[in-house]
């Protein structure tokens, strides 16, 4: 991807996880979604283009992070999907619905039900409620993927549309919460940044990719221990106490 000066982040998604989905996508040989991803928090954006980006099938065109931003994307890339905000810092995300050609899929932490009535009128496809896990907003990409493909052939008999909407609305399995009084959202920054690691990862290394404290990511990293989602070993350095390092446990 390449960045504007203007903020808006444009090209594909190139990520450890962005590759992966796109060598998936080519082997595969079928079409790929093009993925425009709306959301005010650059981080929050570049984890779920980091969810979006791991799929087979799918590609992040594009992140932008306010309303100008995206409505300027989505005339100049024309994407597929777009996962949108509602909380934007110049205006809803729901003032861009009735513009977007692309189909709509709510990705916000905005929870009420007059929103929610508001966006689904308005066009979207679907709603999905920060905070959610990557296998959450895989469970819906993949359900949207087979309900576009159902629409995309000839003439449609009414037990194919159900099985199609059905597919589109199916409900998510179940997922795991945050440990208890913690926040989801920096919870799961840095899950999926140790998920992403490459090998272990000190307190501070996980504060620094994720741009919190180092005390603040100890802290939170002691609760996904308890919880047994990551696990925890020892590095001995030539001098000095040994280091704890995190790894997310492939459980």
């Amino acid at each position: 991807m390449s960045g504007h000066g203007d903020g808006r982040t444009t090209g594909r998604w190139t990520g450890a996880e962005g590759r992966a989905g796109g060598a998936a996508a080519e082997r595969g040989g079928g079409a790929v979604i093009d993925v425009l991803v709306v959301d005010d928090d650059f981080r929050v954006a570049q984890v779920h283009a980091g969810f979006v980006a791991g799929l087979p099938g799918f590609a992040v065109t594009g992140l932008a992070h306010t309303a100008a931003e995206a409505r300027s994307m989505a005339a100049e890339l024309a994407p597929d999907l777009v996962l949108l905000d509602v909380y934007l810092p110049d205006e809803p995300g729901l003032a861009l619905l009735p513009e977007l050609s692309a189909d709509v899929i709510m990705a916000t932490a905005a929870a009420d039900p007059g929103v929610v009535r508001e966006a689904l009128a308005g066009g979207a496809l679907h709603y999905l409620i920060k905070p959610f896990t990557a296998a959450a907003l895989g469970e819906r990409l993949t359900a949207y993927a087979r309900y576009r493909a159902a629409l995309s052939g000839g003439e449609l008999s009414q037990a194919a549309l159900d099985g199609a909407l059905r597919t589109l609305y199916a409900p998510l399995h179940a997922q795991p919460a945050a440990p208890k009084g913690q926040s989801p959202v920096t919870a799961r920054l840095i899950a999926e940044a140790l998920r992403a690691a490459d090998e272990p990862r000190s307190a501070a290394e996980v504060a620094d990719l994720v741009g919190i404290s180092r005390a603040t990511a100890q802290r939170y990293l002691a609760g996904l221990a308890e919880a047994g989602r990551v696990v925890v070993t020892l590095r001995y350095g030539a001098t000095g106490r040994p280091e704890h390092q995190y790894a997310w446990s492939p459980r």
